[in-house]
């Protein structure tokens, strides 16, 4: 039992620990539950000559009720008391809709490690042995609002970060909403993936490994038995190289022929394509000339002339194209060269091919050839045309669609692409009517 002397010496104790300056205890309301009028008054004048707001009960229907109403941050409960005793009050009142976190402690003359064990699995905090000591329930009390204390300010740090987490949701999903139409936008830069000039065919993959990539193909024919295909892989990834893309589809433009710097006017009359080597220098003037522009570009572009099956080519940093000839026979083509962009007076050689009528002609990016397989190898020149001859068969649009299935086959991870994955193929089938 609680006695005068001892209540008043504990009061100064509380007010420096639990009621300090500039501190808001996190225990301010207090429910005492007891069957004993005379236990609850003295319990609760102490706790109230603590600074507390104290409310009691005098049994656990009634203090069920009050915590529906009140919302106590601490309850103080009798275990033995008729009706519903303290533990299988406590298991209900865990069983509320609260908005912070209660606690619970029982008094009990029980010391035994059975019943203690029972009280704690119906969900109370802490015991109290009666009589109740004022120095141990302060202490107690005290122990109480440090954990509620942690227990707020991690339920505030938490309802932060949701509050965070969903503002950051919505800032994904405009992303994502703007990245979905950033990709048909990128999409409408290949307006066709294939098309027939006469007999012969360019048929276009283009595969980015997010929402938009880096890569670009493309195809255009100023007149008859003249025809420009080209594939491009600007560095890096996302919305930088994406937008280098749109650039550089504005530059060889399929749709607007007179705005292509791959194509000139001659006699007022014609259009006519440029020398590939024309074009790649051309192309890294125009970039080195934009100095806030640090991005560069690999490309190999080709002009194919249909009534003859000559094939000027230019290799600027880009994969060796493959040549597939009728009779089966396949060879890497091309001199490596510079990519686009990274220096202001580099020279690109340019290289005649002879094509024969079933001959076909695969530009493609390193997204095929850097691929690492399920072993972890990168597939290399020699895995890609291992590629290329199980879907030899196959031709156009069909071709480019079975080589690309092969490949995510083989792919080392499941999880998607690491980089974009693009091919060009010319197929050489005579000249225009």
């Amino acid at each position: 039992m609680i006695g005068r002397q001892t209540v008043s010496g504990s009061a100064q104790y509380t007010q420096n620990t639990t009621r300090g300056e500039g501190v808001v205890p996190s225990i301010q309301r207090i429910l005492v539950v007891d069957d004993s009028l005379l236990e609850r008054r003295i319990i609760s004048a102490s706790l109230r000559r603590w600074g507390y707001d104290v409310q009691e009960a005098q049994n656990a229907q009634v203090a069920l009720e009050m915590c529906r109403q009140t919302n106590p941050d601490l309850i103080l409960s009798d275990w033995m008391m008729p009706g519903m005793s303290g533990p299988e009050f406590c298991k209900v009142f865990r069983t509320m809709s609260r908005e912070r976190y209660g606690y619970f402690i029982l008094l009990t003359s029980k010391s035994d490690a059975t019943e203690v064990a029972h009280g704690l699995n119906a969900g109370a905090d802490d015991f109290l042995t009666k009589p109740v000591n004022a120095d141990e329930l302060q202490a107690r009390i005290v122990a109480g609002d440090r954990i509620l204390r942690m227990e707020r300010e991690l339920s505030d740090k938490n309802r932060v970060i949701s509050e965070t987490l969903a503002r950051l949701q919505d800032v994904y999903d405009k992303i994502d909403a703007d990245l979905m139409q950033a990709r048909k936008i990128q999409q409408s830069l290949v307006p066709r993936l294939e098309q027939n000039f006469g007999p012969s065919r360019v048929s276009l993959l283009l595969k980015p490994c997010g929402h938009i990539g880096g890569d670009l193909v493309g195809m255009f024919s100023p007149s008859r038995n003249r025809v420009g295909f080209y594939n491009i892989d600007v560095s890096g990834h996302g919305i930088t190289s994406a937008m280098m893309t749109a650039r550089l589809g504005s530059y060889l433009s399929g749709t607007h022929i007179e705005q292509n710097i791959a194509v000139e006017r001659r006699f007022d009359r014609a259009y006519a394509l440029k020398e590939p080597s024309e074009v790649a220098a051309q192309l890294n003037a125009r970039l080195n000339a934009d100095t806030v522009i640090e991005e560069y570009f690999t490309i190999a572009y080709a002009v194919a002339d249909l009534s003859t099956g000559r094939v000027r080519l230019v290799q600027a940093g880009h994969p060796h194209p493959l040549l597939l000839r009728k009779d089966g026979g396949s060879e890497f083509v091309g001199e490596g060269g510079v990519p686009i962009g990274l220096l202001p007076n580099a020279e690109f050689t340019q290289i005649e091919l002879q094509m024969e009528i079933g001959d076909r002609l695969l530009l493609y990016s390193d997204g095929l050839t850097e691929c690492l397989d399920k072993n972890g190898e990168m597939l290399g020149e020699s895995g890609f045309l291992d590629l290329v001859n199980r879907t030899r068969s196959a031709s156009g649009r069909e071709f480019l669609d079975d080589l690309f299935w092969h490949l995510t086959d083989r792919m080392h991870s499941q999880d998607g692409m690491a980089d974009d994955v693009s091919a060009t193929l010319f197929e050489y089938l005579g000249p225009a009517p």
